[in-house]
């Protein structure tokens, strides 16, 4: 009996640009006489090009994946990363049978459970235990089987308090437990999972990825992960493939692929910039217009080294007039290390141009190398968009009266006042 799991051939997904299909009556009509009366090839497979974001090439069609082919074995926990828009959340909207693909195909055996964007699979006017119930159903388990589960689920998920209130008033944070829990519980052969964990407390994704770790290596069950924290793909996967605009651009081990997918990012820039919105990374929410990290160097010349304060601005369009919006800054080292995670205060936002600004003083980063991501928060719980990877940039060591020439230890490197002295001896008489 095969031990494959997922096999997946030559898969491609094209898009039309802002609109849904092919666009016109024209252009379906002309697909469906190419390929159901000629029997050619679908004529607009042949002008997709890549899908570079940042890239204007006047394209209306473009890949968001080209020619994908893995095989994943059962028990294997495979991790997925890559930039935005590289298409791994549309590898796994088709492996979830969300959406179909364009050409190729991919053979999944079993049944699977998929935690895709918050409140997926969930119907908001039924309550939390009603969702338990419907999401088992649709798995085809019956109702005695989702019973002897269903007090785990709802204690892993840590919102019994809330079970039997419908999830629309639940916040992101309590549909991600729920969800997780019911994917984690209902025993699918495939468990595939995206970066929505990143929505969770700190304490519940350490939890979630332990359950992860129990199904694959325990239970032997088959983890599809998209992750940006390396740490995770690494701790989790025995497996990982880098996406890059649309295409596999290596496989193999957890730690080859994020070495590489590292070096490549260390390729980038001090400042990001979008000029026309629509081609901006984001959403019909938030559209990135810049990210700039801005030295402060009396030399503009001169090396960024550990005394350098670095001012970080990011602009970009708020599509949601009187939201209530915080930004978060994510630093992370050349490991994949999160090395900070400072937010703004929350406030209320007109629509057009934001801008918000964080600085970084001097004489607290460590040497090395280091990446900035941006998230947008609405109401302080709902993630509206994470923009990851999006600047970079190197420290340099500088030592002043120091003998020592080894790596300085620690993620951080801050010169707090210190001072030393002798103190005074007293002469005790009997």
């Amino acid at each position: 009996m095969s031990n494959i799991a997922i096999k997946v051939d030559n898969l491609s997904k094209m898009y039309r640009l802002g609109v849904v299909g092919t666009g016109s009556l024209t252009h379906d009509l002309n697909r469906w006489w190419q390929t159901k009366i000629k029997g050619k090839e679908d004529p607009y497979l042949k002008i997709g090009k890549k899908n570079k974001r940042n890239v204007a090439d006047g394209s209306q069609y473009v890949w968001s994946l080209q020619d994908i082919n893995f095989e994943v074995n059962v028990g294997d926990a495979l991790g997925i990363v890559g930039t935005n828009g590289a298409g791994k959340s549309t590898l796994l909207k088709i492996l979830s049978r969300v959406t179909a693909p364009t050409s190729g195909r991919a053979n999944m055996k079993g049944r699977i459970a998929s935690l895709l964007e918050v409140g997926t699979g969930f119907h908001p006017e039924l309550t939390g235990r009603e969702n338990i119930f419907l999401n088992g159903a649709i798995m085809g388990m019956n109702k005695f089987e989702i019973r002897s589960k269903i007090d785990e689920i709802i204690d892993f998920s840590g919102v019994a308090k809330y079970v039997d209130t419908p999830v629309k008033r639940y916040s992101s944070g309590m549909y991600v437990r729920l969800a997780f829990a019911v994917a984690a519980h209902l025993e699918p052969e495939i468990m595939i999972v995206d970066e929505v964990l990143a929505v969770g407390d700190a304490e519940f994704q350490k939890k979630c990825l332990g359950k992860m770790q129990d199904v694959s290596e325990k239970e032997g069950r088959t983890v599809l992960f998209v992750s940006h924290n390396m740490q995770a793909v690494k701790n989790l996967c025995n497996k990982a493939i880098l996406l890059e605009d649309g295409s596999v651009a290596t496989s193999g081990t957890p730690n080859h692929v994020i070495n590489t997918y590292l070096t490549r990012l260390g390729e980038g820039e001090l400042t990001q910039y979008f000029e026309n919105k629509m081609e901006a990374p984001g959403n019909d929410s938030i559209r990135i217009k810049s990210v700039e990290v801005i030295p402060q160097l009396d030399d503009p010349a001169a090396p960024i080294d550990i005394r350098t304060p670095l001012n970080v601005k990011i602009r970009f369009w708020n599509q949601l007039p009187g939201a209530s919006l915080n930004l978060g800054l994510h630093l992370f080292s050349v490991s994949g290390e999160c090395i900070f995670d400072v937010s703004s205060p929350s406030s209320e936002m007109p629509e057009g141009i934001v801008e918000a600004e964080c600085k970084i003083p001097g004489n607290f980063l460590n040497d090395g190398s280091y990446f900035i991501s941006v998230v947008i928060v609405k109401d302080t719980s709902v993630m509206l968009y994470y923009h990851e990877d999006c600047a970079r940039f190197e420290v340099e060591d500088y030592r002043e009266n120091v003998n020592y020439y080894g790596k300085w230890r620690g993620a951080v490197r801050p010169q707090f006042p210190f001072s030393i002295a002798p103190l005074e001896r007293r002469i005790l008489s009997d």
